[in-house]
């Protein structure tokens, strides 16, 4: 576990008003990883009274964000797709994992899984990230 993705982890999710808005909690963190869950709450439903998608994307897509910036380098989503799989539902409670699957010296490459609290999975999540300088704490560096 590393105690500098915590660190940068935290200092992002003071700034990140829409995962705070939607319940978001950080369950785990370390080089390159983030585990994010969330409770799908009735305003998160869409017509058909399952989890709107873009609920969904927003969970993975957190995940994410909180991943490629673990080593405190400030990166960007520069393209993501999203397979949803099965639907959510109100109360469910949603678990997104997201892992490394390449990182360069700018761009990067992450896979990220949101699975119900049964661990079935829900929806597949790619994303490429791309570093633009500075760091995420705003620290100086060192």
């Amino acid at each position: 576990m590393s105690h500098n993705a915590w660190h940068n982890a935290r200092a992002m999710y003071e700034r990140d008003a829409c995962a705070q808005a939607m319940g978001m909690d950080i369950v785990d963190m370390d080089d390159g990883y983030a585990v994010v869950s969330m409770t799908i709450t009735p305003q998160m439903l869409n017509g058909h009274q399952t989890c709107h998608g873009g609920q969904l994307f927003s969970l993975a897509d957190t995940a994410f964000a909180y991943a490629c910036n673990s080593q405190g380098l400030a990166a960007v989503a520069s393209g993501c797709s999203i397979d949803f799989l099965r639907p959510g539902f109100a109360g469910d409670t949603l678990t997104a994992t997201a892992r490394v699957k390449h990182q360069g010296r700018l761009t990067g490459v992450y896979d990220i899984e949101i699975q119900n609290q049964q661990q079935k999975t829900v929806a597949l999540f790619r994303g490429k990230s791309h570093r633009i300088g500075g760091n995420v704490t705003g620290e100086a560096c060192a």
